[in-house]
C-alpha cells in the first residue's frame, strides 16, 4: 500500500518529492484519471508539469481523488480556491457494466412503452439460437405511456390532458423512482409536451432526463435508450460529484474559519465555481454541474482523455496518423486517429445498449495488467476479462493470490528489478513466482506434460497480446486502414510493455512512447477544451440554406460557453451536417461551409467510406450539428534543440537477464530521467520511469526526440 504520493517533475525529468519550502503556486491546474488500479494526478505549475499516483479506491473513487488533492495543497501551499481540476471518471461506465444504477422511470408516448425491449432487428449473434439480450434498464412496470401525439412535421394530433398528467404523477410517486426519463415520440420537432411534463413531474423532487435537451434527434429507440441511460446514471453520478464538490467547499470554509472573512448568508463565496470539470466521451470537458445533469456524456470519460493526450504527442512528433494503445490495470482501450483528428461516432454500444450522443470511436477489451490468468474447463489458458483491480491487485503487489499479467512480467524480469513508481513501490517477486508456478502446474496437468514457470508466464503474455491484437485490428484493418501508414502510441501503466511486439505483428513501422506515458490520460484531461454539442433534426434536401439554422444554434452555444467563462475570442464553433442518400438508414457527417456543394462532397465521402457512389440518388440532410469549444490554456512544452554532441548512442547504466522468449537474454536498463534529446539506445533494453516501464526487444532502433518522446523504429 502506498501511503503518500510520489511526485515526479516531468519537464526536467527529475524525480523528487515536493518540499514545503516551495513558493505557493497560483491558479494550479490538476488533471485526474481514475483507473482500476491507480489514480493518476498531473498538475501544471509555474515550474513545470508534475505527476504522481495513488492506489484507486473502487468502492468510492472520490476518496483517492480527495486524498491526492489534499497532498497537492499540503505540499505546494496552494490555495484550494485557486485549483482547477479536470477529471476523467469511470463511475458511469462501471455502473452500466455492473447494472448498479438508479431505479428509473420512463414516460413516453402511449403505445411506445416497450420500445426499449423491442429495439431493432439487428441480432448480436445471427446463428446463435440461445442468444439473450440484456434486460432493459427500466423494468416493464416502470414504463408509463401518456396520451399525446405530434406528427413528424410538428402538427399536434392529440393534446396532453391535464387530468391524465395528474394521474401519471400519482402513479410515478407510488413507484418511488430515483430518477425519471421523459422521451416523447416527436419531441425533437416540437418539445412543448415534454416541457409541460417536465414542469409537472419536477414536483416529485427526483432528477429528470428530458430527450429534447439531451438528444433532439430522430430514431426513437436510440434516443429512448440514451435518455434512459442518462436517468439510470443521474443519481449515482450526482452523489459522486457532490462529494467531490463538497471537498472544495468544506476545505474553503475551513481555510476561512481562522483568519478570512466568512461567506455572507445566502451562499458561499467560492470564486472557483468551475473548479471541477469532467471529461466527456467526445474528448472535451464539461462542468461538474453539467456532468451531473447529463452523465451519459461521461461514459468513456477516462479513455477519451488518453486519446486527447496522444493527439498532442502526434502533433509534437510530426506523425499525424496514430493508433492509440491505452493499457491500464483492468482494460485496454484502442482508437485510430488520422490527419483529420479523432474519429467520432454516434453509434456506440455499451453492454449492447445504444448510446447516440457523440463519442470517440474507442474499442475496449478486458485485458490489463491486473487481468487474471486461469486454465478453463477445457484445459485452455485464459487471461481476463476478470481483473484483480486495485484490491487485492496482482500477487507481486503483496496481497493478491491469483496470477495476473503483471505477475508474468515480474517473473520474466521485465521490470528489471526496479519495481514500480521509480522503485518506491517494491514488487514481491517470490510471491509472483509462486502464483505462476501454481498456474504452470494446472497447465501441466491439462497438457499432460511438464510446463515450467517461465513457459507459463510467456503463455500468459501471448494470450493477452492476442486479445489486444484483435482489438487493434477492429479499429484499423477491419475498417480498411493500412497499419503501415500509422504509428502506435502506447500509454497507461502497461502499454509500453507490449507495444513493440504488437507493432511487429500488425506491421506498424513505428512506436512513439510519450513522456510520462503512464499518466497520459490525466495529461489529456488537463489539456482538453470545454466542449458542448448541439444538434437539430431538419430532414431536408441539399439545397436548403443552413445559415439561419446554424446561426441560431451558435447563438445559444456562445451564451452557454460565456456562462463557463469563455469570451468570444476563446470560443470555436464547428458546423456539421449528417447526410445520407434518401432512404438510407445511416448518415455520413460532413463539415459545413457556406456555399459548399453538399452533394458533391457527400458522394466523395461515400466513395471513400463504402468504396462506391451513386450520384443519381437523391441526397437528404438529416441533422444539423454544432460542436462548440471553449479553448483552455494549453500545457507549455519547452522544446529542446538536438545538438550534434547529443546525437549519439549511449550505453545503459546497468544490465540484467530478461526473458523475451524461452531463453534469457542480456538487456540494458535505462532510466528515462537521464535520457536527453538526440540520444540513441542499445537494444534489447528496458526503459524505466516513474509512471511506466517500456520493454524494447532486439532489432528495434530507439532514439529520443526533441520532446523526449522515445521513437522506436520497429521494422
Amino acid at each position: 500500500m502506498i501511503h503518500k504520493p510520489f511526485i515526479y517533475l516531468c519537464n526536467t525529468m527529475t524525480k523528487h518529492k515536493i518540499r514545503n519550502s516551495l513558493v505557493p503556486i497560483r491558479n494550479l491546474k490538476v488533471g485526474v484519471d481514475t483507473g482500476g488500479t491507480f489514480t493518476d494526478f498531473v498538475f501544471q505549475t509555474e515550474n513545470g508539469l508534475r505527476v504522481f499516483k495513488l492506489p484507486s479506491t473502487p468502492a468510492d473513487p472520490s476518496t483517492a481523488i480527495t486524498e491526492g488533492l489534499k497532498k497537492i495543497v499540503e505540499e505546494t501551499h496552494t490555495d484550494l480556491a485557486k485549483i482547477e481540476v479536470v477529471h476523467g471518471t469511470t463511475v458511469g461506465t462501471n455502473a452500466l457494466l455492473t447494472r448498479r444504477g438508479a431505479r428509473a422511470v420512463l414516460v413516453t408516448t402511449s403505445g411506445f412503452e416497450d420500445v426499449l425491449a423491442i429495439g431493432r432487428q439487428a441480432r448480436p449473434s445471427l446463428y446463435d439460437l440461445n442468444v439473450t439480450k440484456p434486460l432493459p434498464l427500466v423494468a416493464d412496470e416502470l414504463r408509463f405511456g401518456i396520451s399525446e401525439r405530434v406528427t413528424a412535421s410538428g402538427e399536434v394530433l392529440i393534446e396532453l390532458a391535464e387530468k391524465e398528467i395528474q394521474g401519471l404523477v400519482k402513479k410515478i410517486k407510488r413507484a418511488k423512482p430515483e430518477s425519471i426519463a421523459i422521451c416523447l415520440l416527436f419531441s425533437f420537432v416540437r418539445p412543448e409536451h415534454e416541457k409541460h411534463l417536465e414542469e409537472s413531474l419536477s414536483s416529485l423532487g427526483v432528477p429528470l432526463s428530458v430527450s429534447h435537451k439531451i438528444l433532439p434527434e430522430y430514431r426513437e429507440f436510440e434516443r429512448t435508450s440514451t435518455v434512459c441511460i442518462n436517468a439510470y446514471l443521474q443519481p449515482l453520478m450526482g452523489r459522486y460529484l457532490k462529494r467531490l464538490q463538497a471537498f472544495f467547499v468544506l476545505s474553503l470554509a475551513f481555510r476561512q474559519s481562522d483568519d478570512k472573512p466568512k461567506p455572507p448568508k445566502g451562499g458561499t463565496q467560492n470564486s472557483n465555481q468551475n473548479s471541477l470539470r469532467v471529461m466527456q466521451s467526445s474528448g472535451g470537458s464539461i462542468s461538474a454541474t453539467a456532468a451531473s445533469d447529463e452523465p451519459v456524456r461521461t461514459i468513456l470519460s477516462g479513455p477519451a482523455g488518453g486519446v486527447v493526450g496522444a493527439l498532442r504527442v502526434a502533433k509534437e512528433t510530426g506523425f499525424p496518423n496514430i493508433i492509440t494503445f491505452d493499457m491500464g490495470g483492468t482494460s485496454t482501450d484502442v482508437a485510430l486517429c488520422d490527419k483529420d483528428g479523432m474519429k467520432m461516432t454516434r453509434e456506440s454500444l455499451i453492454n449492447m445498449m445504444p448510446v447516440a450522443i457523440p463519442m470517440m470511436d474507442i474499442h475496449t477489451v478486458g485485458a490489463g495488467g491486473g487481468s487474471i490468468a486461469r486454465v478453463d474447463e477445457g484445459g485452455s489458458l485464459r487471461v481476463g476479462p476478470e481483473s484483480a483491480g486495485a484490491n487485492p491487485g496482482p500477487a507481486c503487489y503483496g496481497r493478491g493470490v491469483l496470477p495476473t499479467v503483471t505477475d508474468a512480467h515480474c517473473v520474466l524480469n521485465h521490470f528489471g528489478g526496479a519495481g514500480l513508481l521509480g522503485g518506491d513501490f517494491v514488487l514481491h517477486e517470490e510471491r509472483a513466482k509462486k502464483v505462476l508456478n501454481d498456474l504452470a502446474e494446472q497447465m501441466s496437468s491439462a497438457a499432460k506434460k511438464k510446463i515450467g514457470v517461465i513457459q507459463a508466464a510467456l503463455g500468459v503474455l501471448r494470450v493477452v497480446r492476442v486479445n489486444m491484437e484483435k482489438a487493434l485490428r477492429v479499429i484499423s484493418v477491419e475498417r480498411g486502414f493500412d497499419t503501415r501508414e500509422f504509428s502506435l502510441v502506447p500509454f497507461g501503466g502497461a502499454g509500453g510493455l507490449h507495444a513493440v511486439e504488437l507493432a511487429r505483428v500488425l506491421r506498424i513501422p513505428r512506436v512513439i512512447v510519450p513522456t510520462a506515458q503512464g499518466a497520459l490520460s490525466a495529461i489529456g484531461c488537463l489539456t482538453s477544451d470545454v466542449v458542448k454539442d448541439w444538434s437539430k433534426t431538419v430532414m431536408t434536401d441539399a439545397n436548403t440554406n443552413f445559415q439561419i439554422v446554424f446561426d441560431e444554434m451558435e447563438k445559444e452555444a456562445r451564451i452557454a460557453l460565456k456562462r463557463e467563462g469563455f469570451e468570444d475570442k476563446k470560443q470555436k464553433h464547428e458546423r456539421l451536417l449528417a447526410v445520407r442518400h434518401k432512404g438510407q438508414s445511416f448518415e455520413l457527417e460532413l463539415v459545413w461551409k457556406k456555399d459548399m456543394n453538399i452533394e458533391r462532397l457527400f458522394h466523395k465521402a461515400h466513395l471513400a467510406r463504402y468504396g462506391y457512389k451513386q450520384e443519381a440518388n437523391a441526397v437528404e440532410i438529416v441533422s444539423a450539428r454544432l460542436r462548440s469549444s471553449g479553448m483552455v490554456e494549453k500545457i507549455k512544452s519547452k522544446e529542446e534543440r538536438i545538438t550534434k554532441s547529443k546525437s549519439k548512442t549511449v550505453k545503459p547504466h546497468a544490465y540484467t537477464k530478461v526473458y523475451f522468449y524461452s531463453k534469457a537474454k542480456k538487456a540494458g536498463i535505462y532510466e528515462r530521467d537521464n535520457l536527453e534529446a538526440g540520444m540513441k539506445l542499445i537494444t534489447p533494453c528496458i526503459v524505466t520511469e516513474y509512471s511506466a516501464t517500456t520493454l524494447i526487444p532486439n532489432g528495434a532502433k530507439v532514439r529520443v526526440d526533441a520532446f523526449k518522446n522515445l521513437i522506436v523504429d520497429v521494422i
